[in-house]
């Protein structure tokens, strides 16, 4: 249902943006999330954005560095990395979701069957 581009290996300080192209019958959620899993570590939520594309949610760590934005006449959305940090290492994926209390939260799907994800890695 999505699919994941734009992952690369890029320098500490380096920008890069991913996309995630809809196709097929999508899910019912109109919110869409960039979610990431580090090696090791758990999915987590770090850019959300509603249909709209007025509500946003970020991860703390990458606000600032990080946006969020969507094209829905060609069902894409889009995260653009700038200042990358060789803590935001790890593969990421989109997904359907929802926002929470006032796009404080956004919740990270379970027993989701994530798509294969585009790895980014950040190293000298």
């Amino acid at each position: 249902q999505f699919v994941e581009e734009g992952g690369d290996l890029v320098q500490p300080g380096g920008s890069l943006r991913l996309s995630c192209q809809a196709s097929g019958v999508t899910s019912d959620r109109p919110t869409i999330g960039w979610f990431r899993q580090a090696p090791g570590g758990q999915i987590e939520a770090v850019a959300c954005i509603d249909r709209s594309g007025v509500g946003t949610f970020y991860k703390g760590s990458v606000k600032g560095r990080f946006t969020i934005s969507r094209d829905n006449a060609k069902r894409t959305v889009y995260l653009q990395m700038d200042r990358l940090q060789v803590g935001d290492t790890a593969v990421y994926y989109c997904a359907g979701t929802t926002m929470f209390a006032s796009n404080l939260v956004c919740y990270v799907p379970v027993d989701y069957a994530w798509g294969q994800g585009t790895q980014v890695t950040v190293s000298e």
